[in-house]
């Protein structure tokens, strides 16, 4: 020991020089330091570099606006932090103990900084860098009131700033005020700022009512809000959440029967309609037209907002939609081969989705026809998933669901029920493009078929020959009348859905029906007060006359025929009796299929289909695949309602016993199972006596060519070849002017037939549309058999 002394004292005699020199470095080194720190410490908040802390004083969080439904429930809120404040006398100790055992438990001791920790991050920064982190309660609190000022980038001078502004706010305000700010600032995730507003939305019920594990689950969130969500993340949620019940335990808040009980209690959450999370596809459409009305205002003010949707179809909706979804999906309609939404979610990588989704994929919209106000809106099967709102921004085929639309022009100009359209084969050419010939869903033709059938049977070619007839430019302007926007080129398969249409303009066309002639812009806000109660906005809904009252009364009656015998017959057969019309839709390569239903007072269109146009099953049909979930809807919302009036029959109609093979009125000649009653708009109603049956033809009478009508480019069963029709050219980028054009038609007075005879036209310059088909072709039934 004395010779280790020795040589030191041996070692400093032998170099002095360099020993003052070491010894005057380090003192430099350390002044320096010192200065530095000094220095930043009080340069750091130069030139109003920091925020004050006098504003705290008047601070007051922006209010979220909340929406309200039609029987004013609430629904849900908007605003950049969802926050609503509460006293720190009113949150529960149970729950101040949690988040200071977790995030700061030297809270009570300190004066804006842990020394302790900051100290101990330092130290190990060379090894960790500063991720570990050493912010107080209060730092973090300094961090969330003045982000314009403190950013969160993981520098050493933010951490200073924080620092700074920290031991200020210490030396103004005492502990519990302090602790009330963090509690209703800190960000929780799922939208929620604040203890309160946490807590609503994850257990759906108030602060004051929180128990020790879900105290915990909220004390575990700010630590990565978005990874230790409840809702999203079940599993790692109650990992932390008993990581913090474990702390709390290790510092003597809470006991060991006490922190066993909470870790063995169950995650329990409140439902989408209690926490605000309902119909986010409603939500979010509101939002926009809200935004483009208000502004920041929206997001600032606290506004309430009255909608017009029904929370509890809503929840009928979402049932019966995702039941028969998870049906398909499952193979209860015949084999299904692309991915399903629960093996989606069990691999899906990553915490988002990627917007376009593998599996099917729905929508749902219903709304009140008197008014065109939206009481469902489903846009999709995961709003977190995928936000794309296919009832409203889907450009999707819309099959057979556009043939009313036909058919009522053929009503507007003149045809009644009975009147005969040709199904009978027919092919189309245009030089330089492919032959188009559409087919029925049955691959069959049955020749001349009343108007009526052509509709409730839902056949094609039927349909095309009555467009062309009528003209593409007369259907197109009678689309525009019905509120569709979208491009629609004029060729003949548009009249069996081959244009694109957003689904909230097809269905709420329907209300043109519904309403008898009236349509009804679909609309979704009521009224918009500030929090005095002051109306800022009213929305005035838009109705147009598209039909006549006996116009729309007849459309209406030949769709109640598409439920009771027709493609949607299954409807009727489930046990759905109530006045009710609609049409089915399917587009030939089974990527889409619908059912557009609607009572008098309620209308409701469903899709299903895939975000990759794809096949989605083999045989796929709108009345099979889309219909049930239409029929469980409506079942289940008239439990809770009265049943809906049947449509009052106009004064003008009249009914006639007419035979349905020729369209005139019966004779005692007629077979009884071609006899019928027909519905007229006066004036329309056939006058000649039918003198297609008997032992001779009528004397003084010539008989009627019952032979099918030929239309340019038919082609009559065993001909050889498609006869070609050389069309005008129209120029790219056609688009026809809604309200004009309408083609004249011409009409034989004795028997109410048209005579005229149109050439077709085409546009040379574009690819013809997509051949449509209504359904895949099923197997070959029985001749009479009644399509399903």
């Amino acid at each position: 020991m004395a010779a280790d002394t020795n040589n030191k004292l041996r070692f400093h005699k032998r170099h002095p020089t360099f020993v003052r020199v070491v010894l005057l470095s380090l003192t430099f080194l350390v002044a320096l330091g010192a200065g530095a720190i000094y220095s930043t410490w009080a340069l750091i908040c130069r030139g109003n570099q920091c925020p004050s802390i006098e504003s705290l004083a008047e601070y007051t969080p922006h209010q979220t606006s909340k929406l309200y439904a039609v029987d004013g429930r609430f629904i849900a809120e908007l605003g950049l932090e969802r926050r609503t404040l509460v006293k720190i006398d009113e949150i529960p100790k149970i729950v101040q103990d949690a988040f200071v055992n977790t995030e700061d438990k030297r809270f009570f001791q300190h004066a804006g900084i842990d020394w302790h920790r900051a100290v101990g991050v330092v130290l190990k920064s060379p090894f960790r860098g500063y991720s570990q982190g050493f912010s107080t309660i209060t730092m973090q609190l300094a961090r969330n009131v003045f982000p314009e000022k403190i950013s969160r980038e993981k520098t050493i001078i933010r951490k200073v700033k924080e620092a700074k502004v920290a031991r200020e706010i210490e030396a103004k305000y005492d502990k519990k005020k302090i602790l009330e700010l963090y509690l209703n600032q800190i960000d929780l995730g799922h939208g929620a700022y604040g203890v309160e507003t946490a807590s609503q939305r994850y257990f759906g019920k108030s602060v004051r009512d929180l128990n020790l594990a879900e105290a915990a689950t909220l004390a575990a969130l700010p630590k990565a809000p978005a990874r230790y969500n409840p809702v999203r993340f079940p599993e790692r949620a109650i990992q932390r959440r008993n990581t913090v019940i474990e702390l709390m335990r290790q510092n003597g808040r809470i006991s060991d029967a006490d922190a066993s009980r909470a870790k063995a209690y169950p995650l329990q959450l409140a439902n989408k309609t209690i926490s605000g999370e309902t119909a986010p596809y409603f939500v979010e459409w509101v939002r926009q037209q809200l935004d483009a009305q208000f502004g920041k205002q929206l997001y600032e003010q606290g506004l309430k907002v009255y909608t017009t949707l029904d929370l509890d179809m809503q929840g009928s909706a979402e049932r019966a939609l995702e039941r028969q979804a998870r049906a398909i999906e499952s193979g209860r309609f015949g084999p299904y081969s692309h991915e399903t939404y629960e093996h989606y979610l069990a691999h899906r990588e990553g915490d988002e989705g990627s917007g376009t989704s593998p599996y099917l994929q729905s929508a749902f919209l219903a709304l009140d026809p008197r008014n065109g106000a939206v009481r469902v809106m489903i846009g999709g099967r995961d709003f977190d998933d995928s936000k794309f709102n296919r009832s409203v921004q889907a450009l999707r085929q819309p099959g057979s669901t556009f043939k009313p639309i036909v058919y009522s022009a053929a009503i507007q100009n003149g045809r009644s029920p009975s009147y005969l359209v040709n199904d009978s084969p027919l092919v189309l050419q245009v030089p330089g493009q492919p032959e188009w010939a559409p087919q029925n869903y049955d691959l069959r033709f049955l020749g001349q078929i009343p108007l009526r059938q052509s509709l409730y049977l839902s056949r094609n070619v039927s349909t095309v020959r009555l467009g062309m007839e009528l003209g593409e430019q007369t259907v197109i302007n009678e689309a525009r009348n019905f509120g569709i926007t979208t491009l629609i080129p004029p060729y003949p398969s548009i009249h069996i859905g081959a244009a694109d249409v957003y689904p909230i303009e097809l269905i709420s066309a329907y209300s043109a029906f519904a309403n008898l002639g009236v349509r009804a812009s679909p609309n979704a806000i009521l009224r918009v007060e500030n929090q005095k109660g002051e109306i800022l906005w009213q929305p005035t809904p838009t109705r147009t006359q598209v039909l006549s009252p006996e116009e729309a009364w007849i459309m209406v009656d030949m769709m109640k025929d598409v439920i009771r015998r027709g493609s949607a017959a299954g409807v009727w057969e489930s046990g759905f009796h109530l006045p009710a019309g609609g049409k089915t839709g399917t587009t030939n390569d089974g990527t889409n299929v619908w059912f557009v239903g609607f009572t008098a007072d309620l209308i409701a269109g469903v899709w299903f289909g895939l975000d990759r146009p794809s096949k989605i099953k083999d045989n796929a049909q709108g009345g099979v695949l889309a219909a049930p979930a239409w029929t469980a809807f409506m079942t289940e919302v008239y439990r809770r309602k009265p049943a809906p009036p049947d449509w009052p029959k106009p004064l003008s109609i009249v009914t006639r016993e007419v035979d349905v093979s020729s369209g005139l009125l019966q004779t005692p000649y007629c077979p009884r199972n071609l006899v019928t009653s027909e519905f007229y708009i006066s004036g329309t109603e056939p006058t000649r006596d039918c003198d297609k049956h008997g032992p001779y033809a009528n004397p003084g009478l010539t008989p009627i060519d019952t032979s099918p009508l030929i239309v340019p480019g038919e082609v009559r069963p065993g001909e050889a070849r498609p006869i070609t029709v050389t069309p005008p050219t129209i120029q790219p980028g056609y688009e026809p002017v809604p309200g004009k054009g309408r083609t004249p038609t011409v009409f034989d007075t004795t028997t109410r037939r048209d005579t005229t005879r149109r050439p077709t036209v085409f546009d040379t310059t574009r690819r013809p549309a997509r051949v449509l088909t209504d359904t895949p072709p099923p197997p070959v039934r029985p001749p009479g058999t009644i399509p399903r």
